[in-house]
């Protein structure tokens, strides 16, 4: 999209047309449904019998053609009034708000189709088929860009290619997990009165969730409707940025909730009290390890990994600039988002989703209260601070009420932790990028990809080193299962 696109009226269109779906797909897929139908399903499978399950899958299934689907079909419908509602400094631009409009109505099929692709993920998971379920967002990204090298210079207005490959690569994301699926003995039928009691378990889990996650989806529309108003560009720099930050958010906090989710669900069913709390520091540590690094890397290098990524074809170095100042300050905010993926599981897996859904709205009504003075004092990237700092409370006020669900927060173990992490994470860092800067060339695209694989080499070499020394459990648990593995491949 930078390259063909760059930042400027079609992209501001496109992430705005797109966020609309895409920030529903966080209620009615990846996020409060996922979160309510996983334990849910689990419990049956652990309590009844796998008939059961599927059964409850069956009706899931059928209740959620019905009601995304009457959404989708009223989406289309309002679009116009949807779009002069989230960004309202369109209307001045007749031609961007036409365009904006359009886009959204060729994308709100995508909303039905994640959502069928994320119960397929949720049952996949509770199967303990992890494989497909994790492949198969990638199948959206095939579709996406395939979609665009196919019809970039075909169509009058390209743009449109991003919003067709949105659907082609939601087909693909649902599609491609299907053959498993079968193969775990499901087959859909539907159902034409859905409603019982697993469906009214699901729905009374979903409610809280929804209204908390409505609540992170209303800060994200409001801060779309402030960037409307911003310099042309903005709201196309935020999303570059976001989009970079989100990489190992997704790769790493995305993956550990959703692979905690099932298995904390069953322990919570066994009241497994000590298997609860052994999880939970295995999983928070784990994503810290990961985490940390990933977002001192983004300080310290982000303007590097900007200029490799993006800053091609009709991405200027302005554009790269810019993008940078938002990095910066989603960056410190990537430790807040990931802790919530991670520990909001435990809450949801105990039944309790209100907590979740109270804290998600505080912190957006403190992130609110910031966009005035951030924006003031940092411009398009006080939006980006004002997020960042809201994920930062969110993920504090779940640790802190943790206790409630039966697990222990050992609050000075965790400090000491993260000190350890990311002193380790930004010395080794700091090395890697000086001795790169000093000894590589980055004259050239070419230079520029060296650059970075061997700051990225040498840092993992250095943070490795350093967490062994500061003594962090989680690398010397890592290395001995390695060593392990090593030594039985070797026998072999």
């Amino acid at each position: 999209m930078a390259y063909y696109f760059g930042a400027g009226m079609a992209t501001d269109a496109f992430v705005t047309a797109f966020r609309i779906p895409n920030l529903l797909r966080d209620m009615f897929a990846e996020g409060a449904l996922s979160s309510a139908f996983v334990p849910v399903f689990k419990d049956k499978l652990v309590r009844e019998s796998k008939e059961e399950a599927l059964q409850l899958a069956n009706r899931v299934i059928s209740a959620m053609l019905i009601v995304v689907g009457a959404i989708v079909v009223l989406g289309i419908i309002f679009s116009p009034f949807i779009v002069k509602l989230t960004a309202w400094g369109f209307s001045d631009e007749p031609g961007k708000f036409a365009l904006t409009v359009a886009l959204t109505q060729i994308m709100w099929i995508f909303l039905l189709l994640v959502s069928l692709a994320a119960v397929v993920m949720g049952m996949l998971n509770s199967f303990g088929v992890f494989g497909i379920p994790a492949f198969s967002p990638a199948m959206f990204n095939v579709g996406s860009i395939a979609t665009v090298l196919i019809l970039y210079g075909v169509l009058d207005e390209p743009i449109y290619a991003m919003a067709i490959g949105v659907v082609v690569g939601g087909f693909g994301q649902l599609i491609v997990q299907l053959p498993a699926l079968r193969k775990a003995g499901f087959q859909f039928s539907f159902v034409a009165k859905p409603i019982d009691a697993g469906v009214k378990r699901v729905t009374k889990l979903i409610w809280p969730m929804m209204i908390g996650l409505s609540a992170g989806r209303i800060n994200i529309l409001v801060a779309t409707l402030v960037a409307s108003f911003l310099a042309e560009g903005s709201i196309s720099y935020l999303n570059y940025a976001f989009r970079l930050m989100h990489l190992p958010m997704g790769v790493f906090a995305v993956a550990l909730g959703t692979v905690a989710l099932p298995k904390v669900a069953e322990l919570f069913s066994r009241g497994d009290k000590s298997g609860l709390q052994h999880t939970f520091s295995e999983a928070f540590n784990l994503n810290l390890l990961l985490v940390a690094p990933s977002a001192i890397f983004f300080v310290i290098s982000g303007e590097k990994v900007l200029r490799v990524i993006y800053g091609h074809g009709a991405f200027t170095p302005e554009d790269v600039s810019n993008t940078q100042r938002a990095l910066w300050h989603y960056s410190y905010g990537l430790l807040g988002f990931s802790a919530v993926r991670v520990v909001a599981p435990f809450f949801y897996a105990a039944g309790d989703s209100r907590r979740p859904m109270f804290y998600s709205i505080v912190s957006v009504v403190a992130n609110l209260i910031l966009y005035y003075p951030l924006v003031k004092w940092f411009d398009f990237a006080g939006l980006a601070a004002a997020a960042s700092i809201g994920g930062i409370m969110n993920a504090t006020l779940l640790l802190s009420s943790l206790s409630e669900c039966g697990i222990k927060v050992a609050w000075m173990d965790l400090a000491k932790t993260t000190l350890k992490i990311v002193v380790g994470a930004s010395l080794s860092l700091f090395a890697a990028d000086w001795i790169a800067e000093r000894f590589v060339s980055d004259a050239s695209l070419f230079g520029r990809v060296i650059q970075l694989v061997v700051i990225m080499g040498l840092s993992g070499i250095l943070y490795w080193l350093a967490c062994m020394v500061l003594r962090i459990e989680e690398v010397h648990q890592i290395t001995t299962k390695l060593r392990g593995l090593v030594a039985r491949r070797s026998d072999r």
